[in-house]
């Protein structure tokens, strides 16, 4: 299977690209760029929540495959975004617990990707990762997460901490990953879920981490220092089910 991103160059494709509805994850603007056709790209940039770069000409020339970018160039997403509203429906027509994966700044494709396929195997019912300073839905994204993203919806959002309270006035709790957080073996991650897993370096951004009700650890014996971004998701999401499937039996047997 094989998946792309379109590179988009000129002023009238890019602006008939945002007319098509086409998703349109960064816009590169050549600084100081004020004409009508180039304000119109802008405006419609904004109303799509696109990152925007303005950056120097040579950088365009740099991007730039066609050698006639007028100035533009727009990289559209690989795959199409869903909304938070799309994953919430999911879980209810499965008549499941919401099981939500936000991952918080992932910016190696391959981890997101990583994280992507295990959130479908996991039974996860989608994906959020935030609006700037992530990877998006890139053509890597997809590859890495080997078809599942024919299946497990992702959402981009502003603002991932403010997500988090919305959410929680919907009944649904929040888990982080973090180095210093109590074992995951002694929580109980039942229920209403959302696991927060961070950047590759920096680990979970302060706000979102004191945003989450609990901070869960995966005890590690070895004499490294860490698990990568997708492995640690990986162990977490299944703890999650483990319980998840342990809560199954125990009302199968009465409570007993």
């Amino acid at each position: 299977m094989s998946y792309s991103e379109l590179q988009i160059e000129g002023r009238n494709p890019v602006i008939e690209a945002f007319r098509s509805g086409k998703t349109v994850d960064r816009l590169y603007v050549l600084k100081g760029t004020a004409d009508a056709p180039v304000q119109t790209i802008l405006k419609q940039a904004k109303k799509q929540g696109t990152v925007i770069n303005f950056v120097e000409k040579e950088r365009l020339d740099q991007l730039s495959q066609t050698k006639h970018h007028q100035g533009v160039i727009a990289i559209t997403a690989a795959y199409s975004y869903s909304t938070v509203d799309d994953i919430l429906k999911k879980a209810q027509e499965r008549g499941e617990d919401p099981f939500l994966i936000l991952a918080d700044g992932i910016e190696d494709p391959h981890n997101l990707g990583a994280i992507i396929r295990t959130a479908n195997l996991a039974g996860a019912h989608g994906v959020i990762i935030p609006r700037r300073r992530a990877v998006g839905l890139t053509a890597v994204v997809a590859k890495a997460s080997a078809g599942a993203l024919n299946y497990t919806p992702v959402a981009k959002v502003t603002n991932l901490a403010a997500l988090i309270d919305e959410l929680k006035k919907k009944g649904i709790w929040f888990v982080c990953a973090d180095m210093e957080g109590e074992s995951m073996y002694r929580q109980n991650l039942t229920g209403p879920i959302g696991l927060v897993v961070g950047n590759e370096g920096s680990g979970v951004g302060k706000l979102i981490r004191e945003k989450c009700d609990y901070t869960a650890s995966i005890p590690m014996k070895g004499d490294i220092d860490s698990l990568n971004a997708s492995a640690a998701a990986a162990v977490l999401m299944y703890e999650i089910v483990r319980q998840r499937l342990e809560g199954k039996k125990i009302k199968a047997d009465g409570g007993n």
